[in-house]
This record gives structure tokens, sequence and C-alpha cells, in this order.
């Protein structure tokens, strides 16, 4: 399987890696730097540099639904490299540090809202949480919220937990929709501060002040209970 190198760094922004296999548009590495979609954040987008100097452009990456495969999607037609060959995977840093701090923001409105999450998804300009509520959040406190532990510049810190600790401590996963990933022995978690603590498998910056403030956008009903929760950046 491919080594995912942003599980640990998420601000590595290329790598060097060999080709481990091909498949009609995608591309498999031994390791790579491109999170693959998955718990509502796009997968990454980028360049593959070959050692004889052409560049390959990476559309999107995912991972395989069956075989777990790391997939880097490259456009139909495009040459493939061989087997075996030693290449410079590089992502769209600025695209990616984007939704970094969005994700991180996520965590932080997550803290903030007293519901279950029943969805979610992470875009450039504008993300939304779902959530199990009967009753409509004020936006602007909400909001003020959020942006005074963004302005605190919180620290943000990539842990783990054993799955028999998970198990015991089911409050810890505040997803309904998305369960994260157990039988390998410790599940990722992310912290910030005293602020959230839960699994998640995202990448995420270091610290709450990279964010920048936010503003709530809509607030949507969605069904009896589930409420969508819009966020936005402010500037």
């Amino acid at each position: 399987m491919t080594k995912e190198l942003f599980r640990d760094d998420s601000y590595l922004k290329e790598c060097t890696a060999t080709v481990s296999a091909v498949q009609d548009n995608a591309i498999i590495l031994d390791q790579t730097v491109f999170y693959p979609t998955g718990g509502g954040q796009p997968g990454d987008s980028g360049t593959f540099t070959l050692s004889d100097g052409r560049t390959i452009t990476i559309a999107n990456t995912v991972k395989d639904r069956d075989t777990g495969a790391h997939l880097h999607l490259v456009e139909e037609g495009t040459p493939l490299p061989d087997v075996g060959e030693t290449l410079t995977a590089q992502i769209d840093w600025d695209r990616r540090y984007t939704l970094m701090r969005m994700h991180t923001a996520m965590h932080i409105m997550c803290s903030k809202v007293d519901g279950a999450v029943t969805g979610g998804s992470i875009g450039l300009e504008k993300s939304r949480l779902d959530f199990d509520l009967p009753e409509v959040p004020d936006k602007d406190e909400l909001a003020n919220a959020i942006n005074a532990e963004i302005t605190a510049n919180k620290p943000v810190e990539v842990s783990a937990i054993s799955d028999s600790e998970l198990a015991a401590n089911p409050d810890l996963i505040r997803t309904m929709s998305v369960k994260p990933p157990m039988g390998q022995g410790q599940v990722r978690t992310i912290r910030i501060a005293e602020v959230d603590y839960q699994p998640c498998g995202g990448t995420h910056v270091k610290s709450t002040g990279e964010i920048g403030p936010i503003r709530i956008g809509k607030i949507e009903k969605k069904g009896k209970l589930n409420r969508r929760i819009n966020i936005h950046f402010a500037e």
C-alpha cells in the first residue's frame, strides 16, 4: 500500500516516489503527499515531474473502494509513466492550504454546536456541516465563538488513539455519517487545545491563528431536525 506521508506532516508539499502500478487513468506510487478524497475533504491535485523532465497533471486523488489503492488521476489519454520509474510528486499547495484552514475551522464549529454531525463537505470558498438540531443557532454568536478560538491561536496536534480506547469513548465520534476506520490498532486524532478532540484523517493547520476570520453563511433546514450551517472565510 502507498505510504501516506501527509498523515504525519500536512505541510509536505512534495516528495520523491516510485511508480508501483498504473491502471486506466491512474498512477499508484509507493509513497505520496497527495491526500485522497475522504471525510468530506476533496482530494489533492498537482503535478508529477518525471526523470526526463516531462510533467503530468494530477486532476484528483481518490482511493479505490475495492482495493484501497491510492489513485492519482490524470486526464484521459495522458501517457502514463512506467512501473518502477522515479518521479517528483508536488501538490497544488495554495489549494491544499486553503482546505487545511477550512477543515480546522470546521472542527472548531463542531465544538461550538451542541448537536451530532450528520454530514459535511469542505470547499475552497464555502464549507458546511449538518447537525441534528431542533433549534437554529444564532449566526453572530456562533461566528464570534469560532473567531475567538481562531484569534487565540491555539495549537492543533495530530495524535492517535487505540481501537479499544475509542470503543470505550464513543462520544469522541461526532460524525454520524462517517465512522473512523478501525481494525488497524490505532485511529488518527486531531486535538485543538481544549477546544476539540476527535478522530480525523484529514489535513489541518498547526495553529488556529492560520485560519483567519470566518463568517457564518446560510443556516438551512434539511429535514425535521437537520440544520445545515454554511461557513465562509471573512476575507
